[in-house]
């Protein structure tokens, strides 16, 4: 196993445990506010962790009592860090800053799931939503708050937002700003769980290790052709499907399944 993630990394706790990656946004005294360290180091951890064998699992938090709070108010206010420059070095800060996380995060063959704890505010939200699945507690906050301040949503949330909850929905979070309960997130769809406090991370865990048991090669294409079906035509897909499960169906894993199955044991994969 590789020693990578035993690494320091600035603004950002690391544990990996049995195929499950726990990546925790650490700039608490900025309740994990966005900075350009913590944006390099969260990148970093996710290009390495698609490539590496040992992941199977990602699950995404915030240490501390904030899953993430956007971008630091007072940077923007000084003009300073990741805010410093005028528009058009603001420009290109947000392509060579912020904006590497959804590239990063589209990129991922590996499930990554958004562990929700407190607030998830502005880019904190729209960090959730470019998670896979998204589970909370029943004190987190969610709102897009980018209005109320006079901007827009520069890290491109809406391009994940709006196939999460739809259109209508996603726009009237963004236009009002307004910040919704726990409760009103699972009605929405943006959670899928919400638990009691102090469960979070039990609930979390239980659903890594049941996606986790799963083949490997079955839960990267599957989760390909559930992000292609957002783009592609109908017969594109087919072409894709069809192509992913002419591999899958002759994978070792696969036969391995099938002699579980008939034979009720139980089954270790091995992305073969």
């Amino acid at each position: 196993m590789s020693d990578f993630f035993s690494r320091e990394f600035k603004d950002l706790k690391v544990k990996l445990d049995d195929g499950i990656l726990v990546i925790g946004l650490d700039n608490q005294k900025f309740s994990n506010a966005f900075s350009d360290a913590l944006i390099s180091s969260f990148v970093s951890v996710l290009e390495f962790a698609n490539f590496s064998p040992d992941v199977r699992v990602i699950i995404l938090t915030g240490e501390g009592k904030n899953f993430c709070a956007g971008g630091d108010v007072k940077a923007m206010q000084n003009k300073t860090g990741m805010f410093a420059g005028e528009s058009y070095e603001l420009r290109e800060r947000y392509a060579s800053g912020i904006q590497r996380i959804p590239l990063a995060i589209e990129a991922l063959k590996k499930p990554i799931i958004a562990m929700v704890n407190g607030a998830a505010i502005g880019a904190g939200c729209d960090l959730a939503a470019m998670c896979d699945i998204r589970i909370c507690d029943e004190n987190s906050r969610f709102g897009e708050t980018f209005t109320k301040l006079a901007l827009v949503p520069g890290d491109g949330g809406p391009y994940f937002l709006a196939r999460v909850i739809g259109y209508t929905k996603a726009m009237e979070m963004y236009l009002t700003g307004d910040i919704y309960s726990a409760t009103q997130a699972k009605e929405m769809g943006l959670v899928y769980k919400v638990c009691l406090s102090g469960e979070l991370l039990n609930e979390t865990m239980s659903l890594a290790r049941r996606i986790s048991k799963n083949a490997p090669i079955a839960i990267e294409f599957t989760k390909m052709a559930m992000k292609r079906a957002a783009k592609d035509d109908l017969q594109s897909h087919l072409n894709f499907v069809s192509l992913a499960q002419g591999i899958t169906q002759r994978s070792d894993d696969h036969f391995k399944a099938i002699d579980a199955l008939l034979t009720k044991t139980e089954v270790e994969f091995e992305r073969k």
